[in-house]
């Protein structure tokens, strides 16, 4: 059945989350999410009175909600500069090796690569650190690396107002390293392409400038 209480805030492509999902403060969510994670230690049988292990509840909360998740929050969506393309260059930018850090949202461990993002200017250009914030917004939240390829293109064609967009993702996903199979040499890598970059030329260009 259904579950009526997932919403789709803009389209398919963003990530589930329930409704008033942003409706508690990050210092109740901080609370809550810290007496949760010391009943699943103390589960555990861990000693939650030893030094090294007593503040680990909080210090999990907190980096959950201030650091690894906090692209779950609309209100942490990076600002985006735009200049006027008033030199014409219309050909195409590539923005390579991106730092990927993210989750896997079905065993919340780390997902860990480069992005390589492209797109063709016309009226408008954007600047470059807002690329590498826009993938880090998109990677802090529990992910599945298609989703996270296709967030980041759709995003930055909206942004610009353009089709010609290209993303590569690159990266090792710890939930097949370090538990299942335990495959430590296999790299997953994903694609979303739009506009000229469907065109064969074009997209063998970019793959050609990230070396692939």
């Amino acid at each position: 059945m259904e579950n009526k209480h997932i919403i789709k805030i803009n389209s398919a492509l963003d990530s589930p989350t329930v409704e008033g999902a942003f409706e508690l403060s990050d210092k109740d969510k901080i609370e809550k999410i810290a007496a949760h994670f010391k009943a699943i230690m103390e589960t555990l049988g861990l000693d939650l009175s030893d030094d090294s292990l007593k503040e680990t509840p909080k210090r999990v909360a907190k980096m959950y909600v201030s650091e690894i998740f906090s692209g779950l929050n609309p209100n942490n969506k990076p600002d985006v500069t735009l200049f006027e393309n008033k030199y014409g260059y219309n050909q195409m930018l590539v923005e390579k090796n991106i730092s990927v850090y993210s989750m896997c949202e079905h065993h919340f461990v780390p997902i860990i690569g480069k992005a390589h993002v492209a797109y063709i200017a016309n009226g408008k250009v954007i600047g470059l650190s807002k690329i590498h914030r826009m993938v880090k917004y998109f990677s802090q939240r529990p992910q599945v690396q298609e989703r996270l390829t296709k967030q980041i293109m759709e995003n930055l064609k909206e942004t610009l107002g353009i089709e010609d967009a290209a993303v590569v993702i690159d990266a090792r996903h710890m939930c097949v390293e370090c538990r299942g199979v335990e495959d430590v040499t296999s790299n997953t890598i994903t694609s979303a392409i739009s506009g000229q970059f469907t065109k064969d030329t074009t997209r063998s260009e970019f793959l050609r400038f990230i070396g692939m």
